[in-house]
């Protein structure tokens, strides 16, 4: 992935500025453009595309308070489980981060407790070919909008020791304990919603559909890719899903650490323009601001699923360049049709 970004810089050959914080940007009253202030000084910009993504500042819910005694941290600051404080850990979110955090934390001898929300949990490889492929081929990457109620459902893949689908009855199975959404703390006592087996059963749902999908995708187009049977074995109930845990009191259990695998949220405040929703949302047409000038690159299902991934930003970014294009030939319009030279000149 390094080396990717670095032959990407070479191969565009951009001014790149390592290192440096934008703090602020203002437009520039009465003659267009942008102040842009950042931590080395200041730059003067005509156009501002903000492709700082889906994934800016890490959201930890206000369930447990400071005052409590117990470390918190987000997944988003977790390393190693050697920075946690000896005792049990609770893992509150099931999405890739969180499921593969729980998976480590329990190899390394800790005594784990996973929150499992509502989540997608598609295989790791099926038929020897990688997940990401299959989104490819199905078509899933370019799905152009999101089924109501499922714009931000976790996403639960795992890319440890090489890749493996996340299954959350073998996670059981070897030693993590599962829980339902966690709700509420109260003296101590963390306590969980009752829809863990919902929760599964709408995961184990999601995989099923991916498989059937590919498996009508091969049949369909008579690929050479080998049947694979034990895809659709799956482990036996866990005692944590018949005998659910609905409440835990964290002293009594040992529990030292609490890991909040709970996401992030955008932050555009740098940006000083009245280009955003009543909760700070970007509003835009595919990239393209309410405000001139101004564009968005990486936003969550900005025209299709893989808007905010690496795999799927290049045709946003496409779009948004060609609509730079199109501003600039404007702004040299000087009152005559444009005329196009032919290919052969």
């Amino acid at each position: 992935m390094a080396q990717y970004l670095v032959d990407y810089a070479a191969m565009i050959d951009a001014p790149i500025r390592e290192g440096v914080e934008v703090l602020s940007a203002e437009p520039l009253s009465g003659e267009g453009g942008f102040l842009v202030q950042t931590s080395q000084g200041g730059i003067q910009a005509r156009r501002i595309v903000a492709a700082t993504g889906a994934f800016q500042h890490p959201v930890i819910p206000p369930i447990v308070p400071e005052t409590a005694g117990i470390e918190q941290l987000h997944s988003f600051h977790y390393k190693n489980p050697d920075q946690l404080s000896d005792g049990a850990v609770i893992v509150v979110g099931a999405g890739s981060s969180g499921a593969q955090i729980a998976d480590e934390l329990n190899r390394a001898g800790r005594k784990v407790y996973l929150s499992v929300g509502p989540h997608d949990r598609p295989p790791r490889r099926y038929r020897g070919r990688d997940n990401v492929w299959w989104l490819g081929v199905l078509g899933l990457w370019d799905m152009a909008a999101p089924a109501p109620g499922t714009e931000h459902v976790t996403i639960s893949v795992s890319g440890a020791r090489g890749g493996q689908t996340m299954d959350f009855r073998r996670l059981a199975s070897e030693g993590v304990t599962l829980t339902g959404l966690t709700s509420r703390f109260e003296k101590g006592v963390l306590t969980f919603a009752d829809d863990l087996a919902k929760n599964i059963a709408a995961g184990d749902a999601n995989y099923l559909e991916v498989l059937d999908m590919a498996d009508a995708y091969v049949a369909r187009t008579g690929l050479d890719l080998p049947e694979e049977p034990e895809a659709r074995r799956s482990y036996p109930d866990p005692e944590c899903l018949t005998n659910r845990v609905r409440a835990l009191d964290l002293a009594a259990e040992g529990v030292t650490s609490i890991i909040w695998a709970t996401g992030f949220r955008q932050d555009f405040g740098w940006l000083k323009v009245d280009a955003f929703d009543a909760k700070g949302a970007p509003i835009h047409q595919r990239g393209t601001s309410v405000v001139p000038d101004v564009y968005f690159l990486g936003l969550p299902w900005q025209s299709r699923r893989g808007s905010s991934f690496l795999w799927g930003v290049w045709h946003d970014a496409k779009h948004v360049a060609d609509q730079i294009i199109i501003q600039r030939a404007y702004q040299r319009y000087e009152g005559e049709a444009a005329i196009v030279a032919p290919a052969a000149e």
